[in-house]
């Protein structure tokens, strides 16, 4: 077997872990903390033009305060569809119109609520770190098929699953820092 075959294994494990990795970092980003960020409000979809389009898309949305989101429509016919929007999000923030801009208050957490984000922080991880332990499987799998078909030597089969493990490893400590970072955002009043 030829060592570009073997490399080619890894860069496609580590490329679908990436994806894993970018994917818990994507839900991470949506997870409210204690301060204001329009990264929490990228799941909201408003109801524009008779189809559902993401808010970001129908307003532009700035920070001019750490306890503030401002959403700005660009047509100023949307703004109920945005208020309502928002209030309709499982975010529990209360939408204010002024007719020009959506002033959207970002309250502190509760201990409580603060408790419930955690475990939804560590249940993303712990799905991201899943995904990853799937693609070691696979990878492993093909390695032990290689070894099969005699395409890989037994020394060459136990390198490859050292350097899939290496590979899981990486990526498993990458998302235990992103949990423990969201974590410490989450608990920081």
């Amino acid at each position: 077997m030829e060592a570009t075959d073997l490399k080619g294994l890894f860069a496609e494990a580590k490329k679908r872990m990436d994806g894993a990795l970018e994917h818990v970092r994507h839900e991470l980003a949506g997870v409210r903390t204690g301060r204001a960020s329009t990264s929490i409000l990228e799941h909201v979809q408003v109801d524009a033009y008779g189809t559902k389009m993401p808010l970001n898309q129908v307003a532009t949305l700035s920070v001019p305060e750490p306890s503030m989101i401002v959403a700005q429509p660009f047509d100023p016919s949307l703004m109920t569809h945005i208020e309502k929007a928002i209030r309709a999000s499982d975010l529990g923030l209360n939408p204010a119109n002024d007719g020009k801009l959506v002033r959207i208050p970002v309250p502190p957490l509760t201990d409580e609520r603060r408790k419930e984000l955690s475990k939804h922080v560590h249940k993303l991880a712990e799905e991201g770190r899943n995904a990853v332990r799937q693609v070691r499987r696979d990878a492993n799998e093909r390695l032990k098929k290689l070894l099969k078909d005699k395409k890989v030597s037994e020394d060459e089969e136990r390198r490859g699953l050292d350097e899939v493990q290496k590979i899981t490893d990486q990526h498993i400590q990458l998302l235990d820092d992103l949990q423990k970072k969201k974590d410490a955002e989450l608990l920081q009043h």
